[in-house]
Order: C-alpha cells, then sequence, then structure tokens
C-alpha cells in the first residue's frame, strides 16, 4: 500500500510538471515538453499542431541625454550669470553643478567659476571705502559668495534700541527700511502706550565705516526724527534697553555702559555720536562724558528746508573727519557741512518718533562727489 501511494504522489508530481511547462510555453514563444522529452499532447491522447508562439514587442532603447559641461568656458558663465543679481543665485547655480561650484585649478586664485564672478561682483560694485567694511576673502573661511551677500545688506538696520523693540518694525520686510507704531504701514494696532516724545533707535551696525567717502540717502514720512553716526558696539546688550533710549540720553550709567565698549581702534577723537536733526536744523554730538558739556549742540543752516528736499543726503568723509548734508535740490557743490574732526569708526542710526517711516540706500552718483 505504501509503494502504490508513493507512486501515485510521483505520477501527480510529473503531470504537474506537464502543466506547468504546457503553461510557460506560450510565454517564452516556444513549444512544451513533456518530462521525456516529446512535445506534450492533449488528454485524448491525439497529437495536434502547437499553438504559434506569441510575438513579442520590440523595446526601443532611449538615450539619456548628455552635456560635455567641460566645454563650459568662464566667459560662458559669466554670461549667464549677468543675468542673476543676487549671492542667493549664484549659490542655486553653485548647486545646479559641480563644474560650477569646485574650484578650478587652472585658476589663478584657485577660485569656482561662480566665486568668481562673486569677487568680480563684488570689486566692481563696491567703492574703495565700502570694501574697508566689508570681511576679507580667506581661502576655506570666508568665500566671495558670503562677501557679496554682506554686499546685499550692508545697509540693514539690524539692532534695535529702546522703544524700538516694541513699537518699531522693518517695513514691508525691507530690512533697509523701517516704520513706528501709528504708521500706515505698522497697521491698526493702537498707538496709545507710545508718547509722541518717546524715540525709537535702529542701528546698522553691521557697517562700520573706517574710512574713505560714505554717502547715503535718506527718505523719511513723517517728523521728528535724526539721522546719525555712532562708535559700532557690538558688546551692547540690547535687551537691556527695552525702555526709553537714547545715545544723548546724558544718563551716567547709560554713558558708561557705551564706554564699556571703547575700542583701540575708537582712535582720538572724543566725538562718539553725532545726529542731525533735519526739522530743527540742530546738530548734537556728544563724548559720552560725566562733566556738564558732554552733549553740545550746533544749529545748521541748509539752504531748503526738509520738506523740499524730498530726501536727506549725508556724506561721511573719514578721509576729510567731516560729516556733511547734501542740499540736493541744488547743485553736486552745495553741501553744509555738519561736523568736523571725527576719526574712527563709525556706524549709521536713525532716532523715530510715532508715525513714522524712514528708509536708506546707497548715495548716487552725484551726491557722492565732494
Amino acid at each position: 500500500a505504501h509503494t502504490s501511494r508513493s507512486r501515485a504522489k510521483r505520477l501527480k508530481t510529473s503531470l504537474e510538471g506537464v502543466g506547468v511547462a504546457m503553461a510557460a510555453a506560450p510565454l517564452l514563444g516556444g513549444t512544451a515538453q513533456t518530462p521525456s522529452g516529446r512535445p506534450a499532447t492533449s488528454g485524448n491522447n491525439h497529437e495536434h499542431e502547437p499553438p504559434p508562439p506569441i510575438e513579442l514587442l520590440p523595446v526601443a532603447a532611449v538615450a539619456t541625454p548628455t552635456v560635455d559641461l567641460s566645454r563650459v568656458g568662464k566667459d560662458l558663465v559669466t554670461h549667464i550669470t549677468s543675468f542673476l543679481s543676487e549671492s542667493c543665485e549664484l549659490l542655486n547655480l553653485a548647486l545646479t553643478c559641480k563644474s560650477f561650484g569646485w574650484r578650478q585649478p587652472a585658476s589663478s586664485l584657485n577660485l569656482s567659476l561662480v566665486e568668481g564672478v562673486a569677487c568680480r561682483a563684488v570689486c566692481s560694485r563696491a567703492t574703495k571705502a565700502e570694501m574697508g567694511s566689508l570681511p576679507t576673502y580667506t581661502s576655506g573661511t570666508t568665500t566671495w559668495m558670503s562677501i557679496l551677500n554682506r554686499y546685499e545688506h550692508l545697509l540693514d538696520f539690524d539692532v534695535f534700541l529702546g522703544f524700538a523693540q516694541r513699537f518699531l518694525k522693518h517695513m514691508n520686510g525691507v530690512r533697509t527700511a523701517v516704520c513706528t507704531i501709528g504708521s500706515d504701514e505698522w497697521g491698526d494696532d493702537d498707538v496709545d502706550d507710545f508718547d509722541y516724545g518717546d524715540y525709537c533707535t535702529a542701528v546698522s551696525s553691521g557697517y562700520v565705516m573706517t574710512s574713505g567717502v560714505h554717502c547715503v540717502e535718506f527718505n523719511t514720512t513723517a517728523l521728528p526724527c535724526c539721522i546719525g553716526i555712532v562708535r559700532p558696539m557690538p558688546g551692547l546688550d540690547a535687551d537691556r534697553f527695552d525702555w526709553d533710549f537714547d545715545f544723548f540720553s546724558g544718563m551716567r550709567r547709560m554713558n558708561l555702559d557705551f564706554l564699556a565698549q571703547r575700542s583701540d581702534d575708537w582712535g582720538g577723537s572724543n566725538i562718539h555720536a553725532c545726529e542731525y536733526d533735519p526739522a530743527d536744523t540742530v546738530l548734537n554730538w556728544t563724548d559720552w562724558g560725566e562733566e556738564e558739556g558732554s552733549i553740545r549742540g550746533e544749529r545748521i543752516c541748509p539752504h531748503t528746508s526738509i520738506e523740499e528736499m524730498g530726501h536727506i543726503s549725508i556724506v561721511l568723509n573719514l578721509d576729510e573727519g567731516t560729516m556733511a548734508v547734501h542740499d540736493c535740490a541744488y547743485a553736486v557743490h552745495d553741501k553744509v557741512v555738519l561736523k568736523g574732526g571725527l576719526s574712527g569708526p563709525y556706524c549709521w542710526y536713525v532716532k523715530l518718533s510715532k508715525f513714522a517711516t524712514i528708509s536708506m540706500k546707497r548715495g548716487t552718483s552725484q551726491t557722492e562727489v565732494m
């Protein structure tokens, strides 16, 4: 009985193998074979012609397009990047292909194609004075792309002091423009907590001017406001001054905090802050001293009022040690010197009351001439 069951199992297995072979044969385009090597027959044991093989459709090989970037030279990349205006666009180009972003051994400066373009962009756009305010290129540490990005944001207001931390913000996301509470750009917030005599102070701390001629145009929509220069104080804790703040407060505690930031490059000049009030046409300056008279004011006589000017062009000439306002309603040589005896590093700053907006930009070619 055991022998009969074994034979039946082997027969079943053999028949299943025949079925699998017959089912797979059409897919392979051939004729099914029995285990003995003979063509398979139907169940009625009559031989017949095998079914015609299935014709397989040819598969077309699709060629992948390639571009030989080794033939892309600097002149072509320079031409392409002439349509790119910002450092972030150059970065995207560098990330597009390593041939653009990798260093070129054949380059005399060992720069990538995009780094070379960024280098030329900085050197062609920045003035000699602005170059002195930018980081220095250092291989492996400071790239030309980062320097170009810094140049693009040189005039950003990046430090808010006093009431500015609550009542002042960048205007429409533009970091070279600020607005105070109550202005159309601010919105509908209640202005009762901010008195008209209070001020917000915003500093462009990243633009440290040490030498040369620096020209900036200011546009403001409301007065009073003040435009000035102040010593760079990177260690000053802005969070300590979340109340009424002024570089000209005369408060001993504030002055000591300011003087604690002094560095050797401040030089011998005792003019540490200097601001111009275009509404009252007054120029104030201070040495942050404790004695009486540490804050001094001088009456300025411009040719036209601020309302007639439309904008205020301030020129800081650290080669001559002067700060001047250009009356743009007149010829280029018409200027009023606000203050002399300036030396050492300074940063731009503005001081605004409520309902006001102010923006700044690089001076035009007309006002850059001294």
